[in-house]
């Protein structure tokens, strides 16, 4: 067991994983520069700078915006100029990013995964987050026991790279199949039907996905609208799958639309509303 962790960004996630790792009985460190960082973690690790947790972590767990701050940690991490680190990335992140920085890494005798994740805030709580995992077999295996602690599934999914193209994949299908079930609960209103019977009878049928089974009774019908997950990062995600898609020469048109859309609805509605926002019934969109 790697005895020694630190968890780099404790956002709504990073604080979770931290949380999980640091009740495994594991020394853990925490790198946030938000005042409020400490709190996220109630006390249960140290809130240290990046030094300090290059310097004395084995496993790097990064939980980042985006690939510009990966790129940023790692520059960081080959200044240092430490012995090997394990980085695990549960970012989202472009896939050709992460194939180049696991290049850098492994030249300087480091090892990256790219482990972007599925499951919010509740699933980082608790130690049941899915995770697409990307990297080579020794990275993997080195991986296995701070991904045991975190996650309640693990699919390696192929080389470096590959877990990001994964999450991009399961984000622009959950999106879309979000925007189709607004119109379609907004097409029921328009018919005087009642959306949560129209859903009921969905769910017995060809028509449901986790969209309809999950994320539309939970959030959407009963309008709380509070799963962690932010309308911003959704967007910015489709967008990149979409950036992924025209780098690989892959058209993709229906993507595009649904991206477009998502950019929209996320100026229109702003980009800390909860991702749910996009199927809301058209009564909940007036007020």
């Amino acid at each position: 067991m790697h005895d020694s962790v630190a968890v780099i960004g404790l956002g709504n996630m990073g604080a979770g994983i931290a949380r999980t790792l640091a009740q495994t009985g594991r020394s853990v460190l925490g790198v946030d520069p938000a005042p409020e960082a400490a709190a996220r973690v109630d006390d249960l690790l140290p809130v240290v700078d990046l030094d300090k947790a290059v310097a004395d972590a084995d496993v790097l767990v990064l939980s980042l915006p985006g690939s510009e701050q990966v790129e940023q940690l790692v520059d960081r991490l080959l200044e240092a100029e430490p012995g090997h680190r394990l980085v695990v990335d549960t970012s989202t992140s472009s896939p050709v990013s992460t194939r180049a920085l696991e290049q850098r890494l492994t030249r300087h005798g480091h090892s990256l995964l790219d482990a972007p994740v599925s499951g919010g805030p509740a699933g980082a709580q608790s130690g049941s987050l899915t995770v697409f995992l990307g990297g080579r077999d020794d990275a993997v295996a080195e991986a296995e026991d701070v991904l045991a602690a975190i996650a309640q599934r693990v699919v390696h999914v192929g080389g470096p790279g590959a877990g990001n193209v994964a999450k991009l994949v399961n984000n622009l299908l959950c999106a879309t199949q979000l925007q189709i079930a607004g119109e379609a609960l907004r097409l029921a209103e328009a018919a005087d039907i009642d959306p949560a019977r129209v859903v009921e009878a969905v769910n017995g049928a060809s028509g449901r996905s986790a969209v309809t089974e999950v994320n539309l009774p939970r959030w959407v019908l009963s309008e709380t609208f509070d799963s962690g997950f932010p309308l911003g990062l959704m967007a910015r995600d489709v967008a990149l799958a979409t950036e992924t898609a025209r780098s690989l020469g892959t058209p993709s048109p229906l993507a595009d639309v649904v991206s477009a859309a998502w950019r929209d609805t996320r100026d229109r509605l702003g980009a800390a509303e909860d991702f749910n926002r996009m199927a809301q019934p058209e009564r909940t969109q007036n007020r």
